[in-house]
């Protein structure tokens, strides 16, 4: 995803940087300056392009220690800022991708993390996906919302994106599908290719 919307940020001319916040909705436990690491990406394509930005408005995840550990203080950081220490946090806009499998943020197919309501940010140590160690938001986090969006592109998703959009109901086996924002809808944003399978009413 980072590359697909940076160019779109940088090109911004009315947005007052300092008033903007920057949050994760997951990440890997691997050193900032691998090419795993979410913010590590973000910083090379987006932030660091940003003189406007202060660097306090990014809330990186840290990713000393384990991932329970890295779990634990990123939601302390975020009931910090947003001055509660109870119930989940109603972030403006998340901007989430998906995966073939149906996954999105760090949550998989049929993963016992779907069923979490009792934390803001869980750790997961079995990541289907390498690498194991990582951060998640939680689904109730992603549906307190006040808005969210999916940008997806290629062909490989095309089909996952067909079984979720046109699927008569939420299903563990896509999480995706789980991402039902308490007011409003989720928005999808797809190129061609991940649409491709879409029926269209004529």
């Amino acid at each position: 995803m980072p590359t697909q919307i940076s160019p779109g940020l940088l090109a911004l001319k009315d947005v007052d940087w300092r008033r903007v916040h920057f949050f994760f909705c997951d990440e890997r436990v691997v050193p900032f300056n691998s090419p795993e690491s979410t913010y590590g990406v973000y910083k090379a394509l987006l932030f660091d392009r940003l003189p406007d930005l202060p660097v306090e408005n990014v809330h990186k995840i840290s990713v000393e220690g384990t991932a329970a550990e890295a779990a634990a203080k990123y939601q302390s950081d975020i009931m910090i800022f947003f001055g509660t220490d109870q119930g989940y946090p109603a972030f403006d806009l998340l901007l989430l991708g998906l995966g073939p499998d149906g996954h999105t943020c760090s949550l998989f197919p049929n993963h016992e993390l779907l069923s979490t309501e009792d934390l803001v940010v869980a750790p997961i140590t079995d990541s289907p996906k390498p690498p194991p160690n990582r951060v998640t938001l939680t689904l109730p986090v992603i549906n307190k919302s006040k808005h969210v969006a999916f940008l997806v592109t290629g062909q490989s998703k095309a089909e996952v994106v067909a079984k979720i959009i046109q699927g008569n109901e939420p299903q563990p086996l896509y999480p995706a599908s789980l991402v039902q924002p308490f007011e409003g809808q989720a928005t999808w944003y797809l190129d061609r290719a991940a649409a491709q399978l879409l029926k269209t009413a004529n």
